[in-house]
């Protein structure tokens, strides 16, 4: 809730990189924290997963408002797909290592798994730490005209807020979109978050072959967001994410009606890896078109407050299906999620890009 005044108070103060290096380093010192938490101490465990949440959350508002910096608006898709990919194949890569340390410890030098898992944290903050260096040395925010003091961005930004809240019905093409956002991303993150649980209680398999099925899905993903971020440019990132949640339709009516074992469960996989980051950059990238240049950060707030809002509607369906629907079953409430994405579809499909850029651009047009 508080990534749209963070947003208003950097778009005043011209301090989104600054604001993404503080949240970033919290992230990363309390990722490395978990490290020594020991047996029992599930408060200090908490705490610390807890603050690195906001520090990942946090750091994203700014690292995603400045895709508008680094990239013109014919290149928005294809660059927004580029960070996703590179988001996959960088997760995947420390992922297998990490798993790989779990499973052979001895190979590491590690004295046991438990090792392992303390290792593999610090090895996570490490990697993140890396990672962000050239960003924090070599990407330019645009300058903020009329940039205000610190104080004075404090209140400037609060102000903005509350101006740009009175002012939303001259968005009404953005809050459309962000609407239709809710809600398909709600059904995307809960197939996401209930994967390794459909997995485990419905179909039985063995950790292995979740972990299999997850490190299949990054790594598929990696080059598909890329074609994704192609598919964007030639015919448009509105009718791209849509054959992307037909997609995942098509994938959840598998899920319910076919999927049986191990082997089923890796085509699963592969199905959703093909459009998991497609959807995601897209929206990102069509978002960005919608948004007046003078607040991207205060807008990119409210888009990753919804997106960290997501993830509510799904996992009730899916847990009062078989409660409130005789006969239906745990396998059921996955096809719950279908309404997710037909009514998130639908709100998309009735977005006018072409009347929210444009009121984009007369925002920011001097009177």
């Amino acid at each position: 809730m508080l990534a749209p005044v963070l947003g208003a108070v950097a778009d005043r103060g011209g301090t989104r990189k600054k604001f993404l290096t503080f949240f970033a380093v919290t992230g990363i010192v309390t990722t490395a924290g978990l490290a020594w938490v020991h047996a029992g101490h599930w408060w200090m465990g908490l705490i610390l997963y807890g603050l690195g949440t906001v520090g990942f959350s946090g750091a994203n508002v700014f690292y995603d408002s400045m895709l508008v910096d680094v990239a013109e608006d014919e290149e928005l898709d294809l660059v927004s797909a580029l960070g996703y990919s590179a988001g996959y194949i960088g997760g995947g890569l420390l992922f297998a290592l990490n798993v790989l340390m779990v499973q052979k410890p001895d190979w590491f030098g590690l004295q046991s798994a438990g090792s392992a898992v303390k290792a593999s944290f610090l090895s996570v903050a490490v990697w993140w730490a890396v990672f962000s260096v050239p960003l924090l040395m070599s990407v330019r925010e645009t300058p903020t005209r009329d940039r205000a003091t610190r104080l004075q961005a404090v209140r400037a930004g609060i102000r903005q807020l509350v101006d740009t809240l009175k002012e939303i019905r001259n968005f009404k093409v953005l809050v459309l979109f962000l609407a239709a956002y809710w809600v398909y991303i709600d059904g995307v993150n809960t197939v996401i978050k209930t994967a390794v649980f459909f997995g485990d209680r419905v179909l039985g398999l063995e950790q292995a072959a979740l972990i299999t099925a997850l490190l299949v899905t990054q790594f598929v993903a990696f080059p598909a967001a890329l074609g994704f971020g192609w598919l964007g440019q030639r015919i448009g990132p509105k009718p791209a994410i849509l054959i992307g949640l037909g997609v995942y339709l098509v994938a959840l009516i598998y899920a319910w009606r076919l999927l049986t074992d191990e082997g089923d469960f890796y085509i699963l996989a592969v199905a959703i890896g093909l459009v998991q980051g497609g959807v995601q950059s897209l929206s990102r990238s069509l978002y960005a078109r919608l948004v007046p240049p003078s607040k991207t950060a205060e807008f990119f707030g409210f888009f990753n407050m919804v997106g960290k809002f997501a993830t509510i509607f799904g996992p009730i369906m899916i847990a009062f299906t078989p409660i409130l629907i005789p006969g239906a079953t745990e396998r059921s409430g996955i096809l719950s999620l279908s309404l997710l994405f037909l009514i998130g579809g639908f709100l998309l499909s009735r977005v006018d890009v072409g009347e929210g850029v444009e009121a984009a651009r007369r925002f920011d047009q001097p009177e």
